[in-house]
Parts: C-alpha cells; structure tokens; sequence
C-alpha cells in the first residue's frame, strides 16, 4: 500500500502529460484543418478567411488566421492549447499554413 501511495503522484503526472501530448496534437490538427479552410474561402471570397477558421477549428482553441495572396493564397492560422497542468506555463501556440490557388484570378476566363 505504501509503495502504491508513493508511486502514485508520478503515474498522475505522467498520465496528465499524455493527456497535454494528445491536446497539443489536437490542437496542430484544428489549426491545420482551419489553415485550409481559411485559404480556400478567402481564394473564393475576399474577407471571409478568419470566419471560415472560427468555422473549422473549436473555439475554446480561439484560432487567429493571418494571411493572403497574388496567384495563390496562403493563410497561416495560430491556436492557444491551454496547459493541462499549470506547471506547464500558460501553454502553446501551434501554427499551420495552408495554400490554394487563387480562384477569383481566373474568373474572366
């Protein structure tokens, strides 16, 4: 029982990281996925980019896209994953970038 009792606090703390690893990866894969949707609405519609990343990432992630584009429109989109433990600092910030071809360019044709 007393070994039980010692051992315990490193199996929390090792089993909260695991819990931050997965967050932290989810967190790169919501800001992929709104990287990518920002790119591609702002590519068919000018100005629409920040709300299509508010669309495809969670929102506790709060994602902030930034960006733009010529011939091609590249939008990099940046989310908050918040600590599990509060030893950890006040988080991460992950950032993904997206690129799609310029649609609006090729209306005329």
């Amino acid at each position: 029982m007393l070994e039980f009792a010692g051992f315990l606090p490193f199996l929390l703390v090792i089993g909260m990281a695991a819990i931050q690893l997965g967050l932290v990866g989810y967190g790169a894969n919501q800001a992929g996925s709104a990287a990518r949707a920002a790119a591609r609405s702002e590519s068919l519609a000018p100005g629409t980019a920040q709300a299509a990343a508010d669309a495809a990432a969670s929102a506790w992630l709060d994602p902030e896209a930034a960006g733009g584009g010529g011939d091609a429109v590249t939008y990099t989109v940046t989310v908050h994953v918040p600590p599990v433990i509060p030893l950890f600092g006040d988080g991460w910030d992950v950032h993904r970038t997206a690129t799609m071809p310029n649609d609006r360019e090729n209306e005329g044709s």
